[in-house]
């Protein structure tokens, strides 16, 4: 399950890179094994947390196969447990960076707009909420996110449209806050994580909290 993605300590920075050597889709074992290397971050008491796909990929999104597969429950299951992984990490009291090494999709990009700080790499690679392409409507905790994180100039091309940005479009859309070239994206990320590593980790642990609580009460709620 676990060597779905990675885990390794940088100092204090934990750096979790997915990679099933496919999509890097959010199937029920990528969910646990992200989750597990989230558990360990704490048990390790990690100043922050770095995660990352692996080139040219962060995600494509929930497992389709899943969700196709003639399983409703497994289905379901799996929603249910992506939408709490994306809530946990909407709310993780460490700061999150993310590094996109490319393609973000779907869930993907979701996952993007979880972080408190995003970074892409530039390149012929596409960012974006495709479900209404594909007959899905967002959930409503992609709803939430999108309309938390995205730019209201872009929210209706990025929710509605089903819009896939490039990256430097992406950046102004809000699913990244910066576009380095690929092989600067490693550094970048850690040096990221390290800046916001050292802000007093309480303090930014609490005025998260005070920002985000109630939304991702509200969709874990909803959830049950």
């Amino acid at each position: 399950m676990t060597n779905l993605a990675t885990y390794a300590l940088d100092g204090q920075i934990a750096v979790i890179a997915m990679d099933d050597g496919k999509a890097n889709a959010f199937g029920p074992n990528m969910i646990a094994a992200v989750n597990a290397h989230l558990d360990r971050a704490a048990d390790d008491e990690a100043k922050a947390v770095l995660l990352t796909g692996r080139p040219g990929l962060l995600s494509g999104g929930f497992d389709l196969k899943v969700i196709r597969g003639g399983d409703p429950q497994a289905a379901r299951a799996m929603s249910l447990a992506g939408a709490r992984l994306m809530m946990r990490l909407y709310g993780l009291p460490q700061p999150l960076v993310i590094a996109a090494a490319g393609h973000a999709i779907a869930l993907g990009a979701f996952c993007l707009l979880t972080a408190d700080y995003r970074i892409g790499v530039d390149g012929d690679f596409r960012i974006g909420l495709n479900e209404t392409a594909i007959g899905m409507s967002l959930p409503p905790f992609g709803l939430m996110l999108a309309k938390d994180r995205l730019s209201k100039r872009h929210l209706a091309r990025a929710a509605i449209g089903a819009t896939l940005f490039g990256p430097q479009e992406a950046r102004d859309a809000g699913f990244l806050d910066e576009v380095v070239a690929a092989e600067e994206l490693r550094e970048t990320a850690l040096g990221a994580a390290r800046q916001l590593a050292e802000l007093d980790g309480a303090s930014y642990a609490a005025v998260k909290d005070g920002l985000r609580r109630d939304a991702i009460a509200a969709i874990l709620a909803s959830l049950e």
